[in-house]
């Protein structure tokens, strides 16, 4: 246990904050409620950036970008979107600043005719920008992504989760007919399971949000929704189906194959930093980061041990050829830990706080022993290999590593997962922390609000591909058809 991390058992939450820390993954910036990702954090960040770029841009997607500032008047013409983001929105109302005569102080100038908001999501710039590129049926589908920062103005905040700034991608798509749409929909929420399940080592249930729970504007909200280790539930990644909505506000038409005028059909999907936060919460433990190895700027860490100068040549050369042998011939980066100011031990502990999926020790008995030290961080198991044979290994070990994280995380999920049948049950499962409740459910917005205020549970998702199941709402008793998972969330 590293004795600056609080353990989980204790005080999942100080914990939480304390392995962002001494992993130094992030900081809290001077502006309230922002936060300065630290090159640790933001190599997380690039990795995801990576696999998922390549995963859009397979599915036909092109990545552009759009301002940070949107007029005001934009986000007033969808009625649900501006009433789902009025309160968040930060404002930019002067055009400059100047210096109080006679102080050192500075005031505004030069105020705005209109203000901008500081974007706090891009549907309405982009279907401004959408009127002017599509005419026919054929400029359609049109699929472009962002990759950009968001501003939402969050009073309660905790790093990567919940955080005024943060970083993500948005995928702003228009389409020719409903079915187009819907179908896109959907595609990109598959395309955030598989990458939540393959690359973050993390079993998420996906499916469609209730009423209550859709995106501002949307006809329908889908999601991937994930168990942390303290079995409360984090939304890790939204795809929505917008209908006609921002195509009516922004008046896009199009010509279709019919010669006739139509409004194009609409999608948006969108991921951020706080999948970096459910890495955190998925697999880290008492002793620091665990980061999975597809998602690892360094899977592999190496520390060469050695007392003697005439020593050190021959081990660190040893080394760095199975190394450049990784990068040669299977493409696995890694780091060589040659620092003179550090002991050994030190690094081992530091290798463990940081979260390096695989270690590997190389000394002058080793050596003479044709044989290579590798611990697996995860479980901490130790195995020897022989030096010859080490770079064909090694990958294959990696890739046990990478399940080994994900079936763990999947039997955290099964094993706090339960048919729930009435409300007082429910209400005392939830405030057990018990997990995921799969219960029935039949309820309209008015029923959430008043589920949330009594137990602090919401309805997270209706799992995609559910059994059928008659049954009765365990608050209004009304006929349901489905069980849906209720939880606890961050």
């Amino acid at each position: 246990m590293a004795k600056n991390i609080t353990p989980r058992a204790t005080d999942y939450s100080q914990w939480y904050t304390d392995v962002i820390r001494e992993a130094k993954l992030a900081d809290y910036a001077p502006v309230k409620g922002c936060m300065v990702i630290r090159p640790n954090g933001y190599a997380i960040w690039e990795s995801i950036q990576q696999h998922l770029d390549r995963m859009f841009k397979d599915t036909g997607h092109v990545n552009a970008y759009f301002p940070l500032l949107i007029p005001q008047s934009f986000l007033e013409k969808e009625a649900e979107h501006v009433d789902g983001f009025a309160l968040e929105c930060a404002l930019v109302t002067h055009s400059g600043l100047e210096r109080v005569e006679g102080e050192t102080k500075l005031r505004p100038k030069g105020k705005l005719e209109e203000a901008y908001v500081i974007r706090p999501t891009s549907e309405t710039v982009i279907w401004a920008m959408y009127k002017n590129w599509i005419q026919s049926y054929r400029d359609l589908p049109l699929l472009i992504n962002q990759w950009a920062n968001i501003y939402r103005w969050e009073l309660r905040t905790r790093l990567f989760l919940r955080t005024a700034e943060f970083l993500w991608q948005e995928g702003h798509t228009a389409h020719a007919t409903a079915e187009e749409a819907r179908e896109e929909t959907l595609k990109m929420l598959g395309v955030y399971k598989t990458f939540a399940q393959d690359y973050m080592a993390m079993p998420v249930i996906a499916g469609e949000k209730t009423e209550g729970q859709k995106f501002p504007g949307a006809v329908s909200t889908y999601t991937i929704e994930a168990m942390m280790q303290d079995r409360k539930a984090l939304q890790c990644g939204t795809s929505h189906f917008l209908g006609q909505n921002f195509a009516k506000a922004f008046d896009v038409t199009f010509q279709n194959d019919k010669n006739e005028l139509d409004y194009v059909w609409a999608t948006s999907w969108g991921v951020s930093t706080r999948l970096i936060g459910a890495i955190i919460m998925t697999h880290a433990d008492d002793d620091g980061m665990i980061i999975p190895p597809r998602l690892a700027q360094w899977p592999v860490y190496a520390v060469p041990i050695y007392r003697k100068e005439d020593e050190k040549s021959k081990v660190i050369g040893a080394m760095q050829k199975v190394l450049d042998d990784l990068k040669r011939k299977y493409d696995i980066r890694s780091i060589l830990d040659d620092r003179s100011t550090a002991t050994p031990g030190f690094k081992f502990a530091e290798s463990e706080l940081l979260g390096y999926p695989l270690r590997i020790e190389l000394g002058p008995r080793d050596l003479a022993a044709d044989q290579l030290i590798i611990t697996k961080r995860h479980n901490r198991e130790k195995v020897t290999l022989p030096l010859a044979q080490a770079v064909d290994h090694i990958p294959r070990i990696l890739d046990e590593i990478q399940m080994d994280l994900y079936t763990r995380a999947c039997k955290t999920l099964e094993e706090n997962t339960r048919e729930i049948n009435s409300y007082d049950e429910l209400k005392d499962f939830v405030a057990a922390d018990g997990g995921f409740a799969l219960a029935h459910w039949a309820g309209t917005t008015e029923d959430e609000k008043r589920l949330q205020e009594e137990t602090k549970a919401t309805v997270r998702v209706i799992p995609e591909n559910a059994p059928a199941e008659k049954g009765k709402c365990i608050l209004t008793g009304r006929e349901s058809n489905r069980r849906v998972v209720i939880a606890k969330a961050y």
